[in-house]
């Protein structure tokens, strides 16, 4: 006989972790089945987030950072050195110790709040029946009166070049044991420069090709345009417009053959090759026939706007459903979807999620962009402010950069806040707040904020739509 839940998750990443959770806070029988395993071969929840996407990258980030910094930046504080160098493996494992220890802090927490822990492929049957494929090759079966699908992504391989040694995705390029003297990107969207400044910082000579014709296109124009100055300066190489046609490995590397932007036929030869084109949905396999729930041409399982399939009691979130494969999307799907089961008015508030690219300099942006608000015909007025002129910014010598406010023309309502600089992954919040509580930039340009502090980009933005920053010429 099936063990019975109130509530089954099938995936253990950011949205399947989180609706567990809080499945169990509001008392909630609750099982989570994920299939994942760390390097130890040992259960390992969390999904690509933790395991091998959001945590483990940002801790590479972190550490070619400093690296980065004692050769370029410290100088100017009057600190030198000789010689920096980097010990890769050690690098390595200190991303792996912070992935184990945040990999067995959920599994602490889904102990402490007694969700049941299943290790395995699970798959979804008619009748709202999970089939569990353990690693061991045995079977069980749960029955719920609740399912939520939470099977996350997986990195999308080209036909033409496939996974190996030389041919990469972000997992291998998490892994890498040392150096390459040459790394090709294709892709300069948020893994293909992330992972690409990781590679560059540390020595390698980095090339992206990006099939695109605008770098960044999904963010602001003005912000684009300084990411990629910053970008060309530091020595990355970002070719746009470019069409990859084949790869081949050979004795002295991988040979890319692509055509540029005025569609002469290139070729490209680099030691290691990643492949960073997006995400497709990880849902092959998970529906069994006779479920009900239907899956879009891309895989996706299709929701409505609470992320219920349509098919009773079965809801989906996360990477796996329509929207941004964010982390944080998964989180409050997740948690609204579990509040949704219990009763709650569970809600998610798309208009207001965070766009965050870790970069040096980080870009990150909410609501739209002044080339959206164009298109739409919404009257709007911008302001906007650069790090050069904030004191705390030029003290730390990362004067790049600036923020930039948009609001409503006539009831000034912010409508969206663009973001490129030292620490804007955290001021951006700024804006998430002001728009969720339908805020006017005049009500943020009144907020006082601490002098000295880079926040300060944010007020003087926000006092620049009515022209009437203090620090810069209106």
């Amino acid at each position: 006989m099936s063990e019975q839940f109130d509530v089954i998750v099938i995936g253990g990443g950011p949205a399947g972790y989180h609706a567990a959770i809080r499945a169990a806070q509001l008392g909630l029988k609750t099982a989570c089945v994920d299939a994942a395993l760390g390097k130890d071969g040992k259960p390992a929840l969390g999904g690509t987030c933790l395991r091998v996407g959001c945590i483990p990258s940002k801790a590479l980030l972190d550490s070619s950072r400093q690296f980065w910094n004692m050769g370029h930046l410290f100088a100017q504080h009057g600190i030198s050195f000789e010689k920096p160098a980097i010990d890769v493996g050690k690098m390595v494992a200190r991303k792996d110790a912070i992935v184990k220890q945040f990999t067995g802090g959920i599994a602490a927490l889904f102990k402490a709040n007694k969700v049941t822990a299943y290790a395995g492929f699970g798959q979804l049957q008619p009748g709202k029946v999970v089939k569990v494929k353990q690693h061991d090759g045995s079977e069980v079966e749960l029955a719920g009166k609740n399912i939520i699908l939470a099977a996350g992504s997986d990195s999308i391989e080209l036909p033409f070049a496939k996974y190996g040694e030389h041919i990469i995705d972000n997992v291998g390029a998490l892994d890498l044991q040392e150096v390459p003297k040459r790394l090709g990107v294709i892709g300069a969207g948020v893994i293909g420069l992330e992972l690409g400044s990781v590679w560059k910082r540390l020595g390698a000579e980095v090339t992206i090709l990006e099939g695109l014709p605008d770098f960044l296109a999904a963010a602001d124009a003005e912000v684009s345009k300084v990411a990629a100055r910053e970008f060309k300066k530091q020595g990355l190489d970002i070719k746009l417009g470019c069409k990859v046609s084949n790869t081949e490995v050979k004795a002295d590397g991988v040979h890319v053959s692509y055509t540029d932007a005025k569609g002469a036929a290139q070729e490209l030869v680099v030691d290691k090759l990643l492949v960073a084109v997006g995400r497709r949905a990880a849902t092959k396999g998970l529906l069994a026939e006779g479920t009900g729930v239907q899956l879009n041409e891309r895989g996706q399982v299709v929701v409505d706007e609470h992320c219920h399939t349509g098919a009773e009691g079965v809801w989906a979130v996360g990477d796996c459903v329509r929207g941004p494969m964010l982390a944080h999307k998964g989180f409050e799907e997740g948690i609204a979807v579990a509040e949704l089961i219990a009763g709650l008015p569970g809600h998610v508030n798309y208009d207001t999620l965070p766009n965050v690219i870790y970069t040096e300099p980080e870009i990150a942006w909410v609501g739209k962009t002044e080339e959206q608000l164009k298109a739409e015909g919404i009257p709007y007025k911008a302001g906007s402010f650069p790090f050069a002129a904030v004191g705390r910014a030029v003290a730390m010598a990362e004067p790049a950069g600036f923020v930039k406010v948009l609001a409503h023309a006539e009831t000034d309502r912010v409508l969206g806040m663009h973001l490129v600089g030292a620490n804007v992954s955290e001021l951006v919040h700024e804006g998430v707040l002001t728009m969720e509580f339908s805020g006017a930039a005049d009500d943020l340009a009144r907020i006082c904020h601490a002098h000295p502090s880079l926040s300060e980009a944010v007020h003087d933005a926000a006092m620049a739509v009515d022209k009437r920053a203090i620090h810069k010429v209106n």
